[in-house]
């Protein structure tokens, strides 16, 4: 209470209960958020297509279809920020929800406190704009990343060609890419490629993958990834508990499943058992 309000953005509440709705409305005003709410599946996909909102809270028991299948619906087409507001406390049911491509999982009573927190992490990590030009350099080697105007290790081409082709035109600002074995991360647009064919990542996946990326070989803790995803240092020794490390598992999962990578047979990403991730060699 007391903290000052600004604008975020667009919100879209996806949820039957009326006083549940009303709730997580006053919550996302407060928050500073333009709510639009809805009472059904079909609605919320609807709305969340017309308003294009940067934040969607969705129920897993709405009355035309589940709360599981409009988020799968949704992320065919929006990269807004997807929170499951479920009275299911199940295991099998979290991990649906992250598999239909949710950002986190919230069970129902929930305190608005807590919503507010989650809400403010996840604004802390960018939205993909998808309307960023395709970087057209050669990939840079893994875990380097590229000041603007240089070109990557030994690239014959020397500075980076702007999207006209003039030799020395500066990448977008901020750029910075990391490339291995044929997988290209561009972190400014936040977009990624196999062999120069695009990847569909969630906000989610794209995160943990450029963590991963960054540190190349240096094992990531899934605490570590966790502390991440809040924007958070890794220094800090904030408390994580098991469901959200279990979260970065399933996340891991499904980058897995987008890249067409393989566990036991890793292309990509190395499981170091009992530890955490790092990228192969």
């Amino acid at each position: 209470m007391g903290e000052c309000m600004v604008e975020r953005g667009v919100a879209v509440v996806v949820e039957d209960d009326d006083d549940i709705r009303t709730t997580l409305t006053e919550v996302l005003q407060q928050s500073g958020f333009a709510v639009h709410s809805t009472a059904s599946g079909v609605a919320g996909v609807d709305a969340v297509r017309e308003h294009n909102p940067d934040i969607v809270t969705i129920d897993v028991g709405l009355p035309d279809f589940d709360g599981i299948e409009a988020s799968r619906r949704i992320r065919t087409f929006s990269d807004a920020y997807l929170i499951i507001v479920s009275g299911r406390v199940d295991e099998a049911d979290t991990l649906m929800g992250f598999e239909a491509g949710a950002d986190d999982y919230l069970t129902k009573p929930f305190r608005p406190r807590e919503l507010r927190a989650r809400i403010a992490a996840m604004l802390r990590r960018p939205r993909t704009l998808r309307e960023a030009p395709a970087e057209r350099a050669l990939p840079p080697r893994r875990g380097e990343r590229l000041s603007p105007g240089q070109a990557p290790h030994g690239d014959p081409h020397g500075p980076h060609e702007g999207p006209e082709g003039e030799a020395g035109s500066p990448p977008a600002p901020g750029c910075c890419d990391f490339a291995h074995r044929g997988l290209t991360l561009h972190e400014a647009s936040r977009q990624a490629s196999i062999n120069g064919e695009p990847v569909d990542l969630t906000r989610t996946q794209f995160d943990i993958l450029l963590v991963l990326m960054e540190n190349g070989r240096t094992v990531q803790t899934k605490a570590d990834l966790v502390r991440r995803l809040r924007n958070e240092p890794y220094n800090t020794g904030s408390f994580v508990t098991a469901g959200e490390e279990r979260a970065v598992e399933v996340h891991l999962g499904n980058l897995r499943k987008r890249l067409g990578d393989s566990s036991q047979n890793p292309r990509w990403v190395e499981t170091v058992r009992g530890v955490g991730y790092r990228m192969t060699p």
